[in-house]
């Protein structure tokens, strides 16, 4: 059946209608009639099970038979602080994080990126994610689309991780702690963690962490490339908690 989703504020009466891409998509791409069922997502985790009521030139109109949570979402908030990627591996991580649960991804620029932020170009980069995040969140039954932020400095995700409920610090080096060793039965709230560039952290922004009192968590005995690290906490995370 057809997942769309849509802004929160929509919702709350008996008929939605909503316009836009969704709209075309529905009465153009996948030509939709009156009576066929539909599933919307309100954004927030909830699901509404609707058959299409109307049509005009530019909107559609839904009646909603039931609603309820939906249940692709994971039991907490995962946040994933991404150091940059050269070429599509920042397309890739973005596509699977989203398969595997990732609420937010903030990306940030590290000493040692091999790609670095362009403020021209940022924002359409950001807007891409955006539209490869909601493609896959749809395709693999999420209940919401994760958040993609603009790029901002190791600075400035390394102080916002901190403020989790738990927080660790991937680290191929010397110092750090097994992952199953930082990660407790149950996280109630939030767990984010950070990964470095395909050059590693720096010994500065190792340092940086562990002055923050953030652990160093370690994930294994071989080294992974930065599009694989992330995809194997999310794995870890999900097979623990849900």
């Amino acid at each position: 059946m057809p997942k769309f989703f849509l802004n929160d504020e929509l919702f709350g009466e008996e008929y939605v209608t909503f316009g836009g891409q969704n709209a075309r998509h529905v009465a153009y791409s996948l030509r939709m009639a009156t009576g066929d069922a539909i599933t919307l997502l309100d954004m927030s985790g909830n699901k509404y099970e609707c058959v299409i009521d109307s049509f005009t030139k530019e909107t559609v109109t839904v009646k909603v038979l039931s609603s309820g949570k939906a249940t692709g979402e994971p039991p907490c908030r995962i946040v994933l602080f991404q150091a940059l990627a050269k070429g599509e591996k920042m397309d890739y991580i973005v596509q699977k994080a989203t398969e595997l649960g990732v609420c937010e991804i903030v990306p940030f620029e590290s000493q040692n990126c091999i790609a670095r932020s362009d403020k021209k170009g940022d924002e359409a980069k950001t807007q891409r994610r955006k539209k490869i995040a909601a493609d896959a969140a749809g395709q693999c039954g999420r209940g919401a689309i994760p958040e993609i932020s603009n790029t901002v400095t190791f600075k400035e995700a390394l102080a916002r991780m901190a403020e989790s409920e738990l927080s660790f610090f991937c680290y191929e080096g010397e110092g750090t702690r097994p992952l199953k060793d930082l990660l407790p039965e149950s996280v109630s709230s939030e767990i984010a963690f950070m990964i470095g560039p395909e050059g590693g952290f720096s010994e500065k922004e190792v340092e940086a962490a562990r002055a923050l009192g953030i652990p160093l968590a370690g994930l294994g005995k071989r080294i992974l490339r930065t599009e694989t690290a992330s995809l194997y906490v999310l794995s870890a995370l999900s097979f623990l908690y849900e």
